[in-house]
């Protein structure tokens, strides 16, 4: 089992104007790979009132502080927060969200040197009856060579089979009096206790 991490005495980043997108995080002195950086607070609503608060149809420019932690609990950092909301996004970020028992922290996932911003991927759910322009909804700035041009996490892509275990799988279940080409999958479902940098539509704000 690994130790449990504990929060810096003293924080670790300030907050300054970003050339990414409004004021953002800097590191005040080296952080370690691994180090945890902060912890994401604010008022814990449910979902039903997180939408009342914010309705993202309605901005012009998506503009909020809210954090899914779970399918019925949100974290809105604009009630009670403090500076991890501040923390920008990136598709080459050096920190990760990681989410412990109910509670949002902020971890290094890479040294991050003196003066260098901190970011993460919100990686927003994408939403099953999203239009074809939810991505320019929430736009992404970051620059980066990694840069998806959106907030939203990656679309998934289906996965493929090569034709070689295709055939033997075929001929696995014709052999066994099964109709040549029809299969069926089971999927095994597997329970996480803890979730890395995946937040909902409504996770950690753009501004």
């Amino acid at each position: 089992m690994a130790p449990k991490k504990s929060l810096p005495a003293v924080p670790a980043f300030e907050i300054r104007r970003s050339g990414i997108q409004g004021r953002g995080g800097f590191a005040t002195r080296r952080i370690k790979r691994g180090e945890r950086i902060g912890e994401y607070t604010g008022e814990r609503v449910s979902q039903s009132e997180a939408d009342r608060r914010y309705d993202d149809d309605a901005m012009a420019r998506h503009h909020t502080f809210l954090f899914a932690v779970t399918s019925r609990t949100v974290i809105d950092a604009a009630v009670g927060g403090n500076d991890t909301r501040f923390i920008n996004h990136s598709c080459d970020p050096n920190c990760d969200a990681v989410i412990e028992r109910g509670r949002v922290f902020i971890d290094a996932c890479k040294p991050i040197a003196e003066g260098e911003e901190l970011f993460y991927d919100y990686s927003y759910e994408r939403e099953k009856d999203a239009g074809p322009d939810v991505e320019s909804q929430y736009p992404c700035w970051c620059g980066t060579a990694k840069c998806r041009g959106t907030i939203l996490m990656p679309k998934k892509r289906p996965r493929k089979r090569s034709s070689k275990r295709n055939a033997k799988r075929r001929t696995k279940l014709t052999g066994k009096g099964r109709t040549k080409g029809r299969t069926t999958r089971r999927t095994r479902r597997t329970k996480r206790n803890t979730t890395r940098g995946r937040t909902s539509r409504r996770g950690a704000a753009s501004r």
